[in-house]
């Protein structure tokens, strides 16, 4: 945000008690401090706390650093808290809700104001959204002044705290184009006793088919925030997304994996993950999917969904004949196969000798997969 001239309170990442002592009396006297981890709600779940010198700071920083913090966007799990953000702190006269996201039904950028900052901006859009207020940017034309001044109006603001807040507007805007980011917000924006506006908090999402022209931005990217079958899946270049059930998917093309997804849901099962092969993926890239698929402890079965196109079903067989061959555990497996090759493919899963079971279509599959991983559950499927 600093970056796009919005201000933002000053501020010093650490990952030892000993650097928040030192952060705090840089900055100080009074601090808060932030845990930096990939979920909303951190203050309910004691995340964020505020320390009145350098002495508290550092004891807050020792029960903070390590500890699992549980939000209601972490999951009853939880994530562990390896970094703290020290941050001046700045007393807020009011405090704004601003963000900026891809509205798909209107298919354009949409930029949201409210009065209601510092709260969960999702409870608010559902129970009260009247109180969002909203501007649609043309793709041709950009985001007007005009609409920036219109939003912050509604505000009951006048002068030059109106004047600077629809800059921040622009500016924000900007930083979401300029970016490639899928949502852009700050929450809260305060103006302070003095007339100061600050970022006193902000989130930033950006679309991954963007980051190979912004190095800047993938070079940010905290591995130990992501699960370590991510991390191993994106070095693959796979499309893999843990989920929390237990039945894993490996699929070739978003579109029947997210039906795959759904078919399995609808007969009783829940997936444990996401997965995408690809069209042009190798047989080593199979592998690679179906080690990563089966290392997954909370995954009792799998179904693998391979409708041949591009992509040969004889190869994707191989693929997974040898990862299975490797595996230290087994799962039971449901293949579905037709397209490119399909006979091929079936063929090398029945002479493997390894236990997988064949699928006519993909009710069958769905029906198969679910009743064999909640018999291992211990479902009486």
């Amino acid at each position: 945000m600093a970056g796009y001239g919005i201000a933002a309170p000053r501020g010093v990442v650490i990952a030892d008690p000993a650097e928040a002592r030192a952060a705090a009396a840089a900055i100080g006297p009074r601090v808060v401090l932030k845990a930096q981890v990939h979920a909303g709600g951190r203050g309910k779940g004691g995340g964020i706390r505020l320390a009145a010198d350098p002495d508290e700071a550092e004891r807050i920083a020792r029960l903070m650093l390590g500890m699992t913090l549980v939000t209601a966007q972490t999951g009853s799990a939880g994530r562990i808290v390896h970094r703290i953000l020290v941050e001046e702190a700045a007393p807020a006269a009011r405090e704004f809700y601003l963000g900026a996201a891809v509205d798909r039904a209107r298919a354009a950028v949409v930029i949201m104001a409210s009065t209601e900052g510092g709260v969960e901006i999702e409870t608010t859009a559902a129970e009260t959204p009247s109180r969002i207020d909203r501007e649609y940017v043309h793709p041709a034309v950009g985001l007007c002044p005009f609409q920036a001044r219109a939003l912050v109006q509604r505000w009951g603001l006048s002068g030059e705290p109106l004047r600077t807040a629809a800059r921040i507007i622009l500016d924000l805007h900007r930083a979401f184009e300029e970016t490639d980011a899928s949502l852009a917000e700050i929450n809260p924006l305060a103006l302070t006793a003095d007339g100061r506006w600050l970022a006193l908090d902000a989130k930033m999402e950006f679309d991954d088919n963007a980051l190979p022209r912004r190095p800047e931005i993938a070079a940010l990217r905290d591995a130990s925030e992501d699960s370590p079958l991510e991390v191993e899946a994106a070095a693959a270049g796979l499309s893999y997304i843990k989920l929390d059930g237990d039945i894993g998917c490996l699929v070739n093309g978003a579109g029947l994996a997210m039906a795959t997804m759904d078919i399995i849901l609808l007969h009783g099962g829940k997936p444990a993950n996401f997965l995408d092969v690809g069209g042009g993926v190798s047989e080593d890239g199979v592998s690679a999917a179906f080690r990563i698929l089966a290392c997954d402890p909370g995954v009792k079965g799998a179904l693998v969904n391979i409708f041949g196109g591009i992509v040969r079903c004889d190869l994707v067989a191989r693929g997974i004949v040898h990862a299975a061959s490797g595996l230290g555990r087994t799962i039971p497996v449901v293949v579905r196969m037709e397209g490119t090759n399909a006979a091929e493919g079936k063929a090398i899963l029945a002479a493997s000798g390894l236990p997988f079971i064949a699928a006519e279509g993909m009710k069958d599959a769905a029906e198969k997969i679910a009743a064999l991983a909640g018999r291992d559950r211990g479902g009486g499927r």
